[in-house]
């Protein structure tokens, strides 16, 4: 296992390296003139060039990407043309917020997910399976910026249950920094209120960031379980009169999991580039807010910056699952 997690660590390199010639091809194609737009309606000719001179854009192609390799081998993601501030930064500031988004959207599609996918194999084609079924189609046809307006419709403009948007209110002192999560550093600061505050926030922007993964893992555990129900061991258990229940959780459960953890790996990194929709429409200040602000002005070293961010996030994720299938079937740690 630990020569398995080694190997993939490696293979990181070259990943992440093709990953920052194509972002950075593609930055430099795109038609634009994000100096210009850096430099302001009024500037002239001289001052633009100027600008460009410093920050290195009056240089072939290839010598920019040199220079930004070498920095980056160094710690060093450049500099945001538009704010000026250095993109570590901004990522550091950002992807907090993005990474609790994230793991809160994922926690209610496991959670919810892996129990009702169940429940519907368990009691195939009757109202339980129908239900999740209709729920499932429902859940995934629905574009998440629509279902996030729908939300903000219904539950903060209507009934004035929740937020409409943000991630703390401005007026209130947020708790200390501790993790960058705001209702992990609430629970440590002992802030019940600040908690409750930060979890009302989060409540929409996870409900619908939730929906398409939650809809995908309940289909995979239902698919799975219904496949092992009908292994030969599962027959024979229930033939030495073994409860249905001990059955379903000791020895159905764990097999048919072991399917869906790579449902959820990929989901996470896909949930990781795909916030750029829910963070605009609830003005979360994540990842997917600041790369949408970037692409806006033509800012391209902080959507590099995002793009080589979460990358390195979705191949450690899967690297995780990879780990976590192998503790759940001892089979694959000697594939």
């Amino acid at each position: 296992m630990l020569r398995f997690v080694l190997r993939r660590l490696i293979l990181l390199v070259p990943v992440l390296f093709g990953l920052t010639v194509m972002m950075f091809i593609i930055a430099r194609l795109l038609p634009g003139d994000p100096v210009g737009l850096a430099a302001g309606p009024n500037a002239t000719a001289e001052e633009i060039a100027a600008y460009a001179r410093d920050f290195g854009l009056d240089q072939p192609v290839t010598v920019q990407y040199w220079r930004y390799l070498t920095g980056l081998l160094q710690g060093d993601l450049g500099v945001s043309i538009f704010s000026r501030r250095p993109v570590l930064d901004d990522l550091i500031a950002y992807l907090p917020a993005t990474l609790e988004l994230v793991f809160a959207a994922m926690a209610l599609a496991v959670v919810i997910g892996i129990p009702c996918g169940l429940a519907a194999a368990v009691w195939r084609n009757r109202w339980p399976d129908y239900a999740s079924r209709v729920s499932a189609l429902a859940a995934i046809s629905m574009p998440r910026f629509f279902l996030g307006l729908l939300l903000q419709l219904t539950f903060a403009m209507w009934l004035f249950w929740l937020p409409l948007g943000g991630r703390f209110p401005i007026i209130l002192e947020p708790p200390p920094t501790v993790t960058g999560f705001l209702t992990l550093d609430a629970l440590f600061a002992g802030d019940w209120q600040a908690f409750v505050t930060a979890c009302r926030h989060l409540a929409l922007p996870a409900i619908a960031m939730c929906l398409s993964p939650l809809a995908t893992i309940m289909r995979m555990m239902r698919a799975s379980t219904i496949e092992v129900l009908q292994q030969d061991y599962v027959m024979t258990a229930r033939a030495l009169g073994l409860s249905p229940r001990l059955i379903v959780f000791k020895y159905v459960a764990k097999n048919a999991v072991s399917a869906t953890l790579t449902v959820i790996g990929l989901y996470f990194g896909w949930l990781l580039g795909g916030t750029v929709l829910v963070e605009t429409v609830f003005d979360w200040p994540g990842l997917g807010l600041y790369a949408t602000q970037a692409i806006v002005s033509q800012d391209f070293m902080p959507v590099i910056g995002v793009a080589l961010v979460i990358g390195l996030l979705f191949m450690l994720v899967n690297l995780l699952v990879d780990v976590l299938y192998g503790v759940i079937n001892p089979k694959v740690r000697y594939a």
